[in-house]
């Protein structure tokens, strides 16, 4: 595992003036409502219990990783503020290294910062989770896409207060073919820049592989990387950062199941 952290570190070291992108910034703190009320939004009622047996957090009502996800959540918004950002991406170089359940626990968190709303878009349109860790109904971005299903049909308030989610639909053979269309593009955007202060959180497929995550970089401001103690490789970290590399700013990464507690995180 050191060696994985050595390889982080170099590259962080050698890739310190990463290109910044404009963007809207998220501190427009007077346009927030609080409580917020979803009119039309359509509001789903989430189980405690499969939430707490998947090890979803559950809003303000604490748990064991709560302030592991609150130190990620900080760190995150800092740079979101420093940079202008407020569209990132979660992956990961390869596959079950608790990506989705960063992106979904990240998302609760920050919406549980009252300066801020949040939607998490599940784009892992060939392997979808979201809605499995979350127990939702599985209709969302591909139906948007390809059937024409308005969004305000597919977004769901999972009554955790300023969070809002769009599970991905699907799945999907031709996924990178979708997320570049110029749909999902104009998409982006109107996520990106109808409120100042949200943050838009995309969970995206594992980076070593399909081409998705390359493919949908450009309406990215940073990304994720989620890396895993006992199974991610120093080579596979090593590969995933020179894809990255020039492509789309990092804004960290995060060793998942991080020392005794399994499940838990650490920036």
């Amino acid at each position: 595992m050191e060696r994985i952290q050595q390889a982080l570190e170099q590259f962080k070291q050698s890739k310190n003036t990463l290109r910044r992108k404009e963007s809207v910034p998220p501190t427009d703190t007077e346009s927030i409502p609080h409580p917020l009320v979803y009119t039309q939004t359509k509001a789903v009622e989430l189980s405690a219990s499969d939430l707490a047996a998947r090890r979803v957090l559950q809003g303000s009502n604490g748990g064991p990783f709560e302030e592991a996800y609150k130190i990620l959540r900080t760190q995150i918004l800092h740079r979101l503020r420093e940079q202008h950002w407020n569209v990132i991406g979660v992956t990961s170089p390869g596959r079950q290294e608790g990506k989705t359940l960063v992106a979904v626990n990240l998302s609760i968190s920050m919406a549980m910062e009252a300066n801020h709303t949040v939607i998490l878009v599940d784009g892992n349109l060939r392997s979808p989770r979201v809605h499995e860790l979350l127990g939702l109904e599985n209709r969302g971005l591909a139906d948007f896409l390809l059937e024409n299903i308005p969004i305000s049909d597919l977004l769901i308030h999972p009554q955790i207060d300023r969070l809002v989610v769009m599970p991905a639909g699907g799945p999907l053979r031709n996924s990178v073919e979708s997320l570049t269309l110029s749909k999902m593009t104009s998409l982006v955007e109107e996520m990106k820049h109808r409120y100042a202060s949200r943050v838009v959180v995309f969970d995206l497929p594992p980076l070593l592989d399909t081409a998705d995550v390359i493919g949908f970089a450009p309406q990215l401001d940073a990304v994720l990387l989620v890396v895993e103690e006992g199974r991610t490789t120093e080579q596979d970290v090593t590969r995933a950062l020179s894809i990255l590399d020039g492509k789309v700013p990092m804004l960290g990464t995060v060793l998942n199941k991080a020392g005794k507690y399994s499940g838990g995180v650490s920036a």
